[in-house]
């Protein structure tokens, strides 16, 4: 790391997020006010091991900013785990003369750039992405407040029907490891209950929770549920059960599956994704390596990948008390 850099390569890579885009962009666009070319990697880890690049100007991004998904593509590359693999990636940046590489996604993506980090000393940075928010170090990942919005949007218009045929919706969202999403869009559209991995609340309390909804003369219910909650194998399974318990029910199931990637960034992720694509590059300029820029307080802050992959983004408690005394 003792030349001055003189080409940074971006990439995206696992789940796309809405804001990649707009990451993308900031990370060109600084590139060019630093003087500094920029080259995009398309399809991620396999892009790297394909040389499948394209220099970037500042014209190349332009109306991309408010655009979901990601113009370099994704890709999940099982040759990036291979030594092999990774050593045709490291050629190809030899022979293409670029310096580091603006890491965009998640845990895996980060895992395979301290692996790179490891193995070629290569300068590295990067940028959470993904709508999960489990990223240690940082308060919001790129494309979490907006699949919030739209889970909310779309749950509000479930309530419209459950209130006119007094059902009780189940309504799976993402969140394999972590109930960010669930939490959060839950207190949001005003959930009778929240089934998050981080909590166990079990079925006892779920179908006394109900039994007292139904007391206080609730005709229908709405149960955010994590794709990774623990009461049940899955969430048909779980509401076969509470239909045994709750024959007066009409339960219903939808699972929102990946409409909750997709549309255009909210000004929150844009915001957010413009100031960490700076923010990276500025990273790399000052010589920093093996870390991930994130939001903390408001303030660009960063954090090493191995902490940002291996500890936890801990759930708001204060958020679990005010979703149990608003559902009352």
């Amino acid at each position: 790391m003792n030349e001055p850099i003189k080409k940074i390569a971006v990439l995206t890579s696992g789940g796309d997020a809405p804001g990649m885009n707009a990451a993308i962009r900031a990370v060109v666009r600084a590139c060019t006010y630093y003087r500094i070319e920029c080259v995009g990697v398309y399809r991620g880890y396999q892009g790297l091991i394909e040389g499948d690049f394209k220099t970037l100007s500042a014209r190349h991004v332009s109306n991309i900013i408010n655009k979901g998904g990601t113009i370099l593509k994704s890709a999940r590359s099982q040759e990036f785990k291979t030594t092999e693999g990774r050593a045709k990636a490291f050629q190809n940046l030899k022979e293409a003369g670029i310096g580091a590489i603006v890491l965009i996604g998640g845990d895996g993506t980060f895992t395979g750039g301290l692996k790179f980090i490891e193995e070629y000393n290569f300068p590295v940075v990067g940028i959470p992405g993904t709508i999960d928010n489990d990223i240690y170090g940082t308060d919001n990942t790129i494309g979490y407040d907006t699949a919030l919005n739209t889970v909310v949007e779309v749950i509000d218009k479930i309530r419209d029907t459950a209130s006119s045929h007094n059902r009780l919706f189940f309504i799976e969202v993402m969140g394999r490891d972590a109930g960010f999403i669930a939490l959060n869009s839950g207190i949001g559209a005003g959930a009778e209950e929240i089934l998050i991995p981080e909590k166990n609340l079990g079925l006892e309390r779920l179908v006394d929770s109900l039994k007292k909804s139904k007391d206080k003369g609730k005709t229908s219910s709405i149960v955010v549920v994590s794709e990774g909650d623990k009461i049940g194998k899955n969430v048909f399974e779980l509401a076969d059960y509470i239909n045994d318990n709750f024959p007066h029910y009409d339960i219903r199931v939808s699972v929102l599956g990946h409409m909750q990637r997709g549309g255009s960034p909210s000004c929150f992720d844009r915001v957010l994704a413009s100031r960490l694509g700076v923010a990276a590059v500025e990273a790399l300029l000052d010589r920093s390596t093996g870390v991930m820029v994130g939001i903390t307080n408001n303030e660009v802050s960063t954090v090493g990948l191995n902490k940002a992959i291996k500890m936890n983004h801990d759930i708001n408690e204060e958020l679990l008390k005010v979703a149990e005394i608003t559902s009352v």
